[in-house]
């Protein structure tokens, strides 16, 4: 029996919606990125670290996903990938081969199936690290809303090889891909939406300077600051002018694979929701706003 094949990393993630682009001056003048790539109805913002871009603003009918961004270490593993998302019996959107977008590289994508578009990619356009301080490293990780979050989990453990870290009783699933607690978490939903996406800050003062300078800027968080119970890491959410929920976080939980156990989680026990007790469970606006709005994605692409 072959080997499971496991996705490498989570890079980032694009998301459109009408005119997002104009919203660029938020991300680069508060939320700490920078401007890596732009062309006509597209935005690429980078990080201080490495990858070619982690969130991207691209202009679009609908507010949600353009995709999900993910890598693979070698052309190898890509097409090992690949062949064992079809051999499982789940259609791409082509053979493996390379990109001829700015990032380039090589890749396939696929869809997922609440329809949401995944691109997988090695040897992609790498950046020098900035070292820049109080600023976004890389995407943590995503959260998805799915009106079928059992089928999700077993198309990303099954398919894709992640793993189960922990549940938070039955309304979520947390997901890893390597040794971080989760690169993708699963939220049960009325329908398929982006929940939130997480910043990495590379240190607990980082993560509390970038609060203040959305502050000081005249954000104020729409939950937090506090510490989860699932994946041990410090909170702080807001929300984009586009609607989207976006997270300042850090420390997230390493997992150690040898001796992890998937834990349940309470959703009622305040110290569960927040550890530090500085934020307490999320209001009801917070939950709603964390609902977000339905994407369809792009059943339009399984039939062409």
């Amino acid at each position: 029996m072959a080997d499971e094949v496991r996705v490498g990393a989570l890079r980032g993630i694009m998301m459109r919606g009408p005119g997002i682009t104009e919203t660029l001056p938020f991300y680069e003048d508060m939320w700490g990125l920078s401007l890596a790539h732009r062309e006509d109805g597209l935005a690429l913002l980078r990080g201080t670290g490495p990858e070619a871009y982690l969130y991207g603003l691209k202009d679009g009918p609908v507010y949600g996903i353009d995709h999900v961004h993910f890598a693979m270490p070698d052309r190898a593993a890509m097409e090992a990938l690949h062949a064992q998302v079809t051999g499982k019996g789940h259609m791409t959107l082509g053979a493996p081969a390379p990109f001829d977008d700015w990032v380039g590289g090589f890749g396939f994508e696929m869809l997922d199936p609440d329809n949401r578009r995944l691109r997988f990619r090695c040897e992609a356009r790498e950046n020098a690290d900035t070292g820049d301080w109080a600023k976004p490293r890389k995407v943590s990780h995503v959260v998805l809303n799915s009106p079928d979050m059992d089928g999700l989990q077993a198309f990303y453990t099954e398919v894709l090889g992640f793993r189960v870290s922990d549940y938070s009783a039955d309304q979520m699933v947390f997901l890893r891909c390597s040794t971080d607690h989760h690169a993708i978490a699963l939220v049960r939903g009325q329908y398929a939406s982006v929940n939130h996406v997480a910043f990495e800050m590379p240190t607990l003062d980082e993560f509390m300077r970038g609060i203040g300078r959305m502050k000081q800027k005249g954000h104020v968080p729409s939950w937090g600051p506090g510490r989860h119970g699932p994946g041990n890491n410090p909170f702080a959410y807001f929300v984009s002018p586009s609607g989207f929920v976006i997270e300042f976080t850090t420390e997230l939980q390493e997992i150690d694979e040898a001796r992890h156990e998937a834990k349940v989680w309470s959703r009622t026990d305040p110290e569960a929701m927040d550890r530090w007790m500085t934020a307490g469970p999320p209001t009801t606006a917070q939950r709603t706003v964390m609902q977000g709005r339905p994407d369809p994605g792009f059943p339009e692409l399984r039939n062409r």
